[in-house]
């Protein structure tokens, strides 16, 4: 289900392009902040969840590709399309290989803006939290190819942290974790919304037996075993994502 009020951020170094944009998208309902910078941008992500980022490719200073970057590294839930009159070049193609999701070419046509900021808020949002930072962002790219949104998580502290700023259709969480283990993540993610849909990620399946069939009957919907079958993952998320 979307948010009532998603939340867009728009980054460019044109204060007319970010007025006009901002304009448009809040008589649309949207919630909007703008930067005309990426170090400006970056501190409005320190404290904000946005589901859609809006970057220029070209500005002073921090480039796009390196906001879009650092973006990712804090807030890779969020949904990056770059608009750009540099639709063409190296650098347009690097940060989609990043990770960015589309590219709209400057002058804006706002019809086709429109329909791709709605279609980025169309894409379920799911939490994964696990200490292994590698596996969390093969899996990004995994979930990312299926048209699912990923915040990543690696703490249980963290996982607060994130939880706090949205709710989310699906969390993904390892049974160990810094700080605590993954019952506690289920305990506060079905606190924020208990119709998020728990998957629970093991490779202890002996030793966190017991702790995964209490979560289990506590209310997680699935357990998924390392070393991970990533098929039957997706089918395990596709089936909880679609109830």
């Amino acid at each position: 289900m979307r948010n009532a009020q998603p939340r867009l951020l728009i980054v460019d170094d044109e204060p007319d392009i970010c007025a006009n944009l901002c304009d448009i998208f809040t008589d649309l309902g949207y919630e909007v902040d703008t930067a005309h910078s990426g170090n400006e941008a970056l501190a409005l992500v320190e404290s904000n969840f946005y589901d859609v980022a809006l970057l220029d490719l070209k500005m002073p200073g921090m480039s796009g590709i390196e906001l879009y970057r650092r973006l990712r590294e804090i807030s890779a839930g969020t949904v990056a399309i770059i608009v750009t009159a540099y639709a063409s070049t190296e650098a347009a193609r690097s940060v989609l290989s990043a990770g960015a999701w589309q590219i709209v070419s400057k002058p804006i046509d706002f019809s086709k803006l429109l329909v791709l900021v709605n279609e980025a808020l169309d894409q379920p949002l799911l939490l994964l939290v696990d200490d292994d930072k590698d596996l969390c962002h093969s899996l990004w790219d995994v979930l990312r190819q299926q048209d699912i949104r990923c915040s990543l998580a690696h703490s249980v502290a963290e996982s607060g942290e994130v939880l706090a700023k949205r709710p989310y259709r699906a969390v993904l969480v390892d049974m160990k974790l810094p700080g605590g283990s993954g019952s506690d993540v289920v305990k506060a993610a079905q606190e924020i919304d208990e119709s998020t849909r728990i998957v629970l990620v093991t490779g202890y399946r002996q030793e966190m037996n017991d702790q995964v069939r209490q979560a289990l009957a506590h209310g997680a919907h699935a357990v998924c075993f390392k070393p991970l079958d990533i098929d039957n993952l997706l089918s395990t998320v596709r089936t909880l994502l679609a109830k």
